[in-house]
């Protein structure tokens, strides 16, 4: 089982910026594809970005080239830089991690990122 801690959300204003980090700690060998998800008050939890173990990314449209994920194997840790924060951005955002021999699916608490003037 792999453990997940999310930081760095907060309250920050249009236009804005603010970095997620999430710490991994428990199975890591097996982790193949890490992830940011977000679920806004009555909407269903969405892709953000997402990165494999060979850092091959994927990012959701609404992104548009404002989010940038990155991932330290070593010190098993995934980050999410998001710039030009929009209201809309406001969320909580969860980290994910796959397990490559199971398939499993591990989530983190959630941080959230509120994008308000």
């Amino acid at each position: 089982q792999v453990q997940l801690v999310e930081s760095g959300g907060g309250l920050v204003q249009p236009g804005g910026s603010l970095r997620l980090s999430c710490a991994a700690s428990g199975r890591i060998f097996s982790i193949r594809t890490m992830g940011w998800y977000r679920q806004a008050p009555g909407k269903q939890r969405e892709l953000v970005a997402a990165i494999t173990s060979g850092i091959s990314t994927n990012y959701a449209d609404f992104v548009g080239g404002r989010f940038t994920i990155s991932r330290d194997i070593v010190k098993n840790t995934l980050w999410l830089q998001m710039n030009s924060l929009k209201p809309e951005d406001t969320a909580v955002y969860y980290c994910n991690a796959v397990d490559s021999f199971t398939g499993l699916s591990s989530w983190g608490q959630g941080t959230q990122v509120t994008v308000s003037s």
